[in-house]
């Protein structure tokens, strides 16, 4: 061969070599992210709305997560499939279980160790709502003996609170519902959770208050299973950019979020 041709034959095996390695690295990703098939993405059902829950429709699921993880699954090139739970604690405690390969969920140093997190996407200031009658005006008058506090069990809201309240007693219950039901009849004294969700619950309980004060800056953002490094560099660059090209705002906005603004950064 010929000294003047072999750059051009060097280029064009680099080429080829980047041609192939490129179907191959999104075969791995596909392996990786959608074992079966599908993506299959985690959802939390509840009435309690934001950008984290979801609720079950007579068609199927809506919610943020639900339309992000629709979104997600066609830039895959895959069908979506979702895996309802009761709440965010049960997702976190399935990561380590091949039944989810991606999920949009509030983080914190705990979950850290089971999932690994991209970016953020929602910002909500954690509060509490006090019963019709209570004396209970601020956190001050809140956190005393005696006082009964509901959160949703094993999630970031709930280790807040526990953190945050020093002599009412914080205890953990499996569905927003359930609380919500111990609120209205007055057997709980208070619920943790985010402000947006209590105040749209204070207008369903007649005489609730929603505290003014926050306890606590909750984060919520996609996660993969830990040891899935091409699933979460994947999760992360689809996050970013729906943030950026409209993807989020519209997820917002059909959830009944339009006057929601998006907030990515604690304060």
């Amino acid at each position: 061969m010929s000294v003047q041709f072999a750059p051009v034959v060097a280029g064009v095996a680099v080429m080829f070599a980047m041609m192939v390695a490129a179907p191959a690295r999104a075969d791995g990703l596909k392996d990786e992210l959608t074992p079966t098939g599908k993506l299959r993405v985690a959802i939390a059902i509840s009435p309690a709305g934001g950008a984290f829950w979801s609720t079950k429709t007579s068609s199927g699921y809506a919610g943020v997560p639900v339309d992000l993880g629709k979104a997600m699954a066609e830039q895959l090139g895959v069908p979506v499939e979702y895996v309802a739970f009761q709440n965010s604690g049960q997702i976190t405690d399935s990561a380590a279980k091949p039944n989810w390969d991606v999920t949009f969920l509030p983080k914190d140093p705990e979950r850290e160790t089971k999932m690994s997190f991209g970016p953020i996407y929602e910002v909500a200031d954690a509060t509490y709502i006090v019963k019709a009658g209570s004396a209970a005006t601020d956190f001050k008058t809140l956190d005393q003996p005696g006082m009964k506090v509901a959160a949703v069990n094993n999630t970031t809201t709930m280790r807040g609170a526990m953190a945050h309240l020093k002599n009412a007693k914080v205890t953990g219950y499996q569905t927003y519902d359930e609380i919500f039901n111990l609120l209205k009849s007055g057997e709980i004294d208070a619920f943790a959770l985010s402000r947006d969700q209590l105040n749209a619950m204070s207008k369903k309980i007649p005489g609730t208050h929603v505290l003014g004060e926050t306890f606590k800056q909750t984060v919520t953002a996609v996660a993969v299973p830990l040891n899935h490094p091409q699933s979460g560099a994947f999760a992360a660059k689809f996050m970013t950019e729906a943030i950026t090209d409209g993807t989020l705002r519209k997820a917002y906005d059909n959830n009944g979020l339009k006057e929601t603004p998006i907030r990515t950064a604690t304060k």
